[in-house]
């Protein structure tokens, strides 16, 4: 995990700074420097993709060496040091470096199309007393550079500055909707995700942000990513909401081949739920920031991939090409689903990726690392290109990412509601599914259930109607037969085509 480089991107800025008075000497007409946008990061990130990477390093010191996790939290950003102090709908937080997070980041703010660097100020900050009794030594507290920042609005009250979006770690961040709490995360870019070689974090090395006016209603955030395989150039428009909306563009510089690319990643946890639970020691029914991979693939196919807990490590990839949408999705929404009035899995926001423009051929991923507690993230999705990003050529990509209760989708298609599974009652070779559908679509027409799977085989389908759950239960036993793994594939099917989208769930031999 490493941060923006202030000295790399301030001698971008200035490199930029010196064609524009070079352009303007030769054109007398053009006086105005040109205002800040996406095309100044663009060249910042092409210019750093021509030099060898350099990782950010930078030397905690003073109070902020060696802080445990209290002692971290215990530093709070001071609200009268705001740099938008005053502004009625959005307020900015600059984040402390230490604990895990000590790569430097450069800040900018941009005011009136001019961008100015934000230097670290160890000042602008609180230090709990009850953390820090002996206070705290200014003096011996160096240029460290910040660790991120954070955006807040009035989302839920009007009176109540709400957080609405955090920058921290890599090219992490993460945001919430009206009524929902902090849960998965979204990236700028993932490389070698699941990969024998490893996984490459690129980072975001300085971020500019625009100060929205007493009129605006999103704000505008560019970005820095650097790693030592890419350079690029992001561009956010946040609009919080009911749905907080990321309209996002990049360009990226790749420094070498990359074939093991995610594009529009998203890192959520999976620990256990009413299909999985067999070996959790545990008083809540269910564990996870997401329940399931919701994919919409170019020819208009409605897909729902099941997470489970798997004791390897598994991945799956559905080619498609010019996808719809796809996105880590909490459908389960009831508190009486987890039982945990703490974490409140119940609240935590989905996440739905839109492109923007054609993709082209390649892949949804869906990476599931095997975990023991409900502390790390081990779900990954992302869209991985068929061909790979090569170097010396900008590669443009741009979608909207969605935070929100649930994907937007008015579909005439019954969705899965729950899925659960044990060992079936008449044969302890045999795993019984039950699959659960909404009702509305099934008031009247019987549906026909097609269940598939590529190892080992299906017996004994068949459904039932629940219509005081409004639910349509889907029921059928899968035999190994030997298999170690096998992905099973559920849909329920009308004369005239599919009445439900299409469940998918994989088993694996444990």
């Amino acid at each position: 995990m490493n941060r923006r480089d202030f000295l790399t991107t301030a001698t971008a800025i200035s490199g930029l700074a010196a064609m524009t008075r070079s352009a303007s000497a030769q054109t007398p007409a053009a006086t105005e420097t040109p205002r800040f946008g996406f095309e100044a990061v663009v060249r910042v990130a092409e210019e750093a993709a021509g030099k060898a990477y350099e990782a950010p390093a930078s030397t905690l010191t003073g109070s902020f060496a060696d802080l445990n996790y209290d002692q971290y939290r215990a530093i709070r950003f001071r609200r009268d040091r705001d740099p938008w102090a005053g502004h009625s709908e959005f307020a900015l937080d600059l984040l402390p470096p230490g604990l895990i997070f000590h790569e430097p980041v450069a800040i900018h703010v941009v005011e009136n199309g001019v961008a100015r660097p934000l230097p670290f100020d160890a000042r602008m900050f609180e230090f709990d007393s009850n953390m820090f009794p002996d206070g705290v030594d200014f003096d011996q507290i160096g240029d460290m550079g910040w660790s991120g920042f954070r955006l807040r609005t009035p989302l839920n009250r009007p009176d109540v500055m709400d957080e609405v979006a955090v920058f921290q770690g890599a090219s992490y961040f993460r945001a919430v909707a009206r009524g929902t709490q902090y849960g998965l995360s979204a990236r700028g870019l993932a490389i070698g995700t699941g990969s024998q070689q490893g996984e490459e974090f690129p980072i975001f090395r300085s971020f500019w942000i625009v100060r929205p006016t007493e009129d605006d209603r999103s704000v505008r955030v560019y970005a820095h990513l650097d790693s030592k395989s890419v350079s690029g150039a992001y561009e956010f428009v946040i609009e919080p909401g009911a749905e907080t909306v990321f309209r996002t563009r990049s360009a990226l510089f790749p420094r070498v081949e990359i074939a093991q690319v995610g594009i529009a990643p998203l890192t959520s946890m999976y620990w256990f739920g009413p299909a999985d639970r067999a070996q959790i020691d545990d008083y809540r029914p269910a564990v996870h920031d997401s329940d399931g991979l919701q994919m919409l693939t170019g020819d208009d196919q409605r897909i729902w991939r099941v997470l489970s807990a798997h004791s390897r490590l598994q991945i799956s990839a559905f080619q498609d090409r010019d996808p719809r949408g796809f996105g880590l999705v909490q459908r389960s929404r009831a508190f009486a689903e987890y039982q945990d009035a703490e974490a409140r899995y119940d609240l935590r926001p989905s996440a739905w990726i839109e492109p923007r423009g054609r993709w082209g051929e390649g892949s949804v991923n869906l990476v599931e690392i095997p975990v023991e507690n409900e502390f790390n993230d081990n779900i990954v999705s992302f869209w991985q290109p068929a061909q790979p990003l090569q170097p010396g050529q900008r590669h443009d990509f741009a979608y909207d990412l969605v935070f929100a209760e649930l994907p937007p989708d008015n579909a005439p298609l019954a969705r899965v509601l729950a899925t659960r599974s044990g060992i079936a009652i008449n044969d302890p070779k045999a795993r019984t599914y039950v699959v659960d559908f909404s009702l509305d679509l099934f008031t009247t027409a019987d549906p026909v259930p097609e269940v598939t799977a590529t190892a080992g085989s299906v017996r004994n389908p068949y459904w039932l109607r629940l219509p005081e759950e409004n639910r349509l239960r889907l029921a059928f036993n899968f035999f190994p037969d030997g298999a170690e793994l096998a992905d099973i594939t559920a849909r329920l099917n009308g004369p005239d085509g599919p009445l439900s989208e299409a469940w998918i769930m994989r088993w694996t031999r444990d």
